[in-house]
């Protein structure tokens, strides 16, 4: 199946989850947020949410500075 990860069109494996794909991103392990398909998913829910064929995923990270 593909879907989109941050702006790139992927192949990801049938039932890959939100944890998955931020795993394979490379994000930390703190300060990430994930939106699949515009809706925000909570952390606790990363690991049961499952990315539909043609899903859009951004992992976006938390940057310090001003």
């Amino acid at each position: 199946m593909r879907a989109q990860v941050n702006g790139t069109s992927r192949d990801l494996a049938e039932g890959t989850s939100v944890a998955a794909v931020v795993t394979l991103v490379g994000a930390p392990e703190k300060g990430v947020a994930v939106a699949l398909d515009g809706a925000v998913v909570p952390k606790a829910l990363w690991g049961s949410t499952i990315v539909p064929d043609g899903g859009v995923v951004e992992v976006l990270t938390a940057v310090q500075g001003g």
